[in-house]
């Protein structure tokens, strides 16, 4: 018995017209994006879904969208997202199924919604945003103050970005003269490398952390749509915990990016970015003129009060003195007047003070007791108080009221 036998060709568009039978319309499907290119106009997507808690892909599949597709709906999905496609996004596709005799099976997209990528972007952020704020950093950097004299700017940048020009160039041709010391640190501000990039371009500013003030990180004459990098938690993780304020112009009118979230200070453009920074040195050279001012009237405040005071000094000097001569001179009076009775009864003070004393001396008088009786024995013109002192043969003298009698000791 003969099998009936078919080419590859015949086999394959048997397949295919299976596969028109089977599938004949356009379906929706839910799927992530692992790689997403462009080639001469068209996009060439591999898409894959992946078990919720395993995380282990669970299907795969080719697709496609051809140029006169991928005209419209590129544009369109950008404009609304405010990214581009990429892997890792989470796409809703409207396709229907093609097989080619050549090429075998693949899904040809006819329309993307963007609005389901924009929820999946916006739960994505919200997961991100929940985590910083549980790791307790998200409001880290506004804890920090821009330093009053700011003038020492680390950037990081595409050294060839326009906004970078134009942030340099609002610095030095500013109205009041300031001066800023800027040190680029480049990085790669677009794409899937923004995060890597800006992260090493952060380390290497920490290992220089005493040469500045303050940080920017500016985004200025790329492509706006291409903002992911900024939505990552490992760069929100390094900012936010930054030990200088960090300021953003990353120059795009959407809603902020988690960047801008837990920066110090987050600005639109570049030169917004600028202005801040001359403002912030504006504030100071006010303050210090204010001050200035304030000093100077206090000075002249205290210059005229003590005028014043001079001036009036001055008026009651000759009061005053003529005061104080009428005082003196008032005393010197009082002084001589109390003067004669003050000597006058010093003296009789005196003279009862030496009568006293001479009616005591003459109770000590040795006259008045030889007088009384009373003798006085001498030896060698000393008194005798005890007969011990005295030996056979000395001779001694006796006084008495009429005379002296002299004796020799037996």
């Amino acid at each position: 018995m003969s099998q009936q036998h078919y080419s590859l060709l015949q086999l394959n568009q048997l397949v295919r017209d299976v596969l028109e039978d089977a599938l004949p319309d356009e379906y929706w499907v839910e799927a992530e994006l692992s790689e997403c290119r462009e080639h001469g106009g068209h996009c060439y997507m591999e898409l894959i879904e992946k078990d919720e808690h395993s995380n282990t892909p669970v299907a795969r599949a080719s697709a496609k969208c051809w140029r006169q597709t991928w005209v419209m709906v590129k544009p369109y999905f950008e404009r609304t997202t405010g990214q581009p496609l990429r892997a890792g996004m989470k796409v809703l596709l409207r396709v229907y199924a093609q097989f080619h005799e050549a090429y075998g099976f693949s899904w040809i997209v006819s329309d993307i919604d963007p609005t389901y990528t924009l929820g999946d972007m916006a739960r994505k952020r919200q997961e991100i945003i929940r985590q910083l704020k549980e790791e307790g950093v998200f409001d880290m950097q506004r804890e920090l103050h821009i330093p009053i004299f700011a003038k020492r700017i680390a950037i990081i940048s595409a050294q060839n970005a326009a906004g970078y020009g134009d942030f340099c160039r609002q610095l030095e041709d500013n109205d009041y003269g300031f001066r800023f010391e800027v040190t680029l640190f480049p990085a790669i501000m677009q794409g899937e490398q923004v995060e890597a990039s800006v992260v090493d371009a952060l380390n290497k500013i920490y290992q220089r952390i005493g040469d500045f003030d303050v940080v920017c990180i500016l985004r200025g004459g790329g492509a706006t749509a291409d903002l992911s990098g900024f939505d990552t938690l490992a760069l929100a993780e390094n900012v936010a915990q930054f030990p200088l304020p960090v300021i953003t112009g990353i120059g795009h009118e959407r809603d902020e990016s988690i960047l801008d979230m837990v920066a110090n200070t987050r600005v639109k453009t570049p030169t917004a970015a600028a202005a801040l920074l001359i403002d912030n040195l504006l504030r100071v050279l006010e303050q210090l003129d204010d001050a200035s001012h304030r000093i100077v009237y206090a000075i002249n405040q205290r210059l005229t009060n003590q005028k014043t005071r001079i001036a009036t000094l001055t008026t009651l000097i000759p009061t005053l003195a003529l005061r104080l001569v009428s005082n003196q001179r008032h005393r010197i009076e009082t002084t001589e007047n109390r003067l004669p009775i003050a000597i006058e009864r010093r003296l009789t003070n005196q003279k009862h003070l030496l009568e006293s004393i001479s009616l005591k001396l003459q109770g000590f008088d040795p006259q008045l007791l030889l007088s009384r009786g009373y003798s006085i024995t001498l030896h060698n013109g000393r008194a005798v108080r005890d007969p011990q002192q005295l030996k056979a043969g000395d001779e001694i003298e006796t006084r008495v009221e009429k005379g002296n009698i002299k004796s020799i000791v037996k």
